[in-house]
């Protein structure tokens, strides 16, 4: 299949966002350990994230795509997000999740409404993640995500940083 160039952009930007997710649920683990209160959930979350992730690989190579060449940034970038909200505390971990979610939610629904029916098979894929990612989102906000210190100012932070590297994963 002879994938388009906004697609191309797509699938650049979602491998890119699920490898992203990696590294954060990484850091978020390094610090918690398999103790932390909802460790349970993030090992299960970030197991879907690597799923994705490999599906959005594949797909990325089987159409001759590439990477982002921020990747080297989103791996240290990932991680140092994910560990400093779990060094926060347990709900800022959470609402790292929430806030992010809450983007991919968001930016997976415009890719979708994007493609309308041109790549059933990038659609397929985006959709079965985004579902994923709203999951996700509602797993941390039942539990405690909005009871993170700050949490309008961190959720902020955290979607803005997030809309940023949305932009720029689509461009390099």
């Amino acid at each position: 299949m002879t994938t388009s160039p906004k697609a191309q952009r797509m699938l650049r930007v979602d491998q890119a966002g699920e490898y992203g997710a990696t590294r954060i649920y990484a850091g978020q683990l390094a610090v918690m350990g398999d103790r932390g209160p909802h460790s349970a959930k993030i090992l299960a979350m970030a197991a879907q994230e690597a799923d994705h992730r490999r599906d959005f690989d594949a797909l990325l190579a089987s159409r001759g795509g590439r990477p982002t060449l921020l990747q080297p940034i989103w791996k240290v970038a990932g991680f140092a997000l994910g560990a400093a909200t779990a060094l926060i505390g347990p709900e800022a971990a959470m609402a790292c999740t929430a806030a992010i979610e809450e983007e991919i939610d968001r930016h997976y629904t415009r890719q979708l409404d994007e493609l309308g029916d041109g790549d059933p098979e990038l659609a397929t894929l985006i959709e079965q993640a985004r579902d994923d990612e709203r999951e996700h989102r509602d797993t941390a906000l039942a539990n405690g995500a909005e009871r993170a210190p700050a949490y309008p100012l961190l959720a902020g932070a955290i979607r803005l940083g997030c809309k940023l590297a949305i932009g720029l994963s689509e461009r390099i």
